[in-house]
């Protein structure tokens, strides 16, 4: 009888136990061996899952972004009570698939539209970008800084316009040329376009892509670059700087353990957007953890200057400076605090006057410096 009686408390805590895991699944736009955007989610769901024991997770990779919805369909299918949806792209598809079942909760990654059931996140460089825009400002022989660049949306032109804010800061007469090649992972593309800068004089290199292909290109002509998304300081040991590295799972974590406290539920939503940057830890500077600058470009970055407030000051000093400013709980500095025009001269951010999270989010006019075509750009 004892014996029964333990088998059946022990199959009712593992009944409770099952019910009691939250399945969270991730709706990835590339392959998780990108070494780029999707392998950054990627661990982040990992550690996420690892620390909450309560949680579940699953995820599709390489989804396109027209058939999001069907796999959505599928995942709900298959019990997911949280879906997080990866890619600017499946917007749309994220508030259709919302309406049809409302009583799952949606989280969109860099998304800008949201439901009593869809939340939004973003986990943004544009901090970050700024700091290595003032290292490529001073790296640079010939003034012209190569951006090879995915899809010209806001987030993207954000980023390239930080970027070019910081060259600038550095070397007024710099030039940032963009090359778009309208895809997040598509090697073959990165590297033309990196080709066809590096002919254009370009020997500092940024990118959006989801690759390290940019980084290895530009290695071979012997010029610099910054890593994007994840550590990419092995791929070219002698030639990368520093670069942006995330941390979905500082946003992860704090989304779904609210989500498990009843804090959010698929009905108040509609005002959640995570904008998380230095300051919440979601973000790095670095070519590798903890890494904000190859120690090998350390003594170029202290010889070459700039100047503050009427003052010279090492590219070097500046850098740490503002990344600790920027990474504490309240940060004075912004590198979008006006007066700053665009590149036509138009007065974009008034003197004295930071830019919004919505003027960030819906950003479309090209920095000073910035030299390619613009899509969108206001006349």
């Amino acid at each position: 009888m004892r014996r029964w009686i333990f088998l059946l408390v022990l199959a009712l805590g593992l009944a409770l136990g099952q019910e009691a895991k939250l399945k969270a699944c991730f709706i990835y736009v590339g392959p998780i061996g990108d070494a780029g955007w999707t392998y950054a989610h990627d661990i982040g769901r990992k550690k996420a899952e690892a620390a909450l024991p309560w949680l579940e997770t699953k995820y599709v990779e390489g989804v396109p972004e027209a058939q999001v919805v069907p796999v959505i369909d599928r995942l709900v299918r298959e019990g997911c009570r949280v879906v997080f949806a990866t890619s600017f792209g499946y917007m749309d598809g994220v508030l259709e698939a919302a309406r049809k079942y409302p009583e799952v909760i949606f989280a969109h990654a860099t998304g800008i539209k949201r439901a009593p059931n869809v939340a939004t996140y973003m986990a943004d460089f544009y901090q970050v970008y700024y700091l290595n825009g003032l290292a490529a400002g001073a790296l640079t022989k010939t003034g012209k800084v190569g951006y090879v660049a995915a899809f010209p949306i806001p987030e993207v032109k954000r980023h390239i316009n930080a970027f070019a804010l910081g060259v600038r800061a550095v070397n007024p007469k710099a030039q940032v040329l963009v090359r778009w090649i309208n895809a997040w992972y598509d090697p073959a593309k990165a590297r033309e376009a990196t080709e066809a800068l590096l002919s254009q004089g370009a020997d500092v290199f940024a990118f959006t892509e989801d690759t390290p292909t940019v980084i290895q290109t530009a290695a071979r002509k012997g010029a610099y670059s910054f890593g994007h998304y994840t550590p990419m300081l092995k791929f070219a040991p002698d030639h990368v700087v520093s670069g942006q590295i995330v941390h979905w799972d500082a946003i992860y974590i704090d989304f779904l353990k609210k989500v498990r406290e009843g804090v959010y539920t698929p009905k108040n939503l509609e005002k959640v957007d995570y904008f998380w940057l230095l300051q919440h830890k979601a973000v790095e500077m670095g070519a590798n953890y903890g890494v904000p600058i190859n120690p090998k470009h350390v003594p170029l970055l202290k010889a070459a200057s700039m100047t503050v407030g009427g003052k010279k000051v090492a590219v070097y000093d500046r850098i740490l400076g503002l990344l600790k400013d920027m990474s504490s709980p309240k940060p004075t500095f912004d590198p979008f605090t006006g007066p700053i025009r665009d590149r036509k001269g138009v007065v974009r951010i008034p003197a004295g006057r930071k830019a919004t999270l919505e003027e960030l989010l819906t950003l479309e006019w090209a920095a000073p410096g910035v030299v390619g075509d613009w899509p969108g750009e206001p006349k």
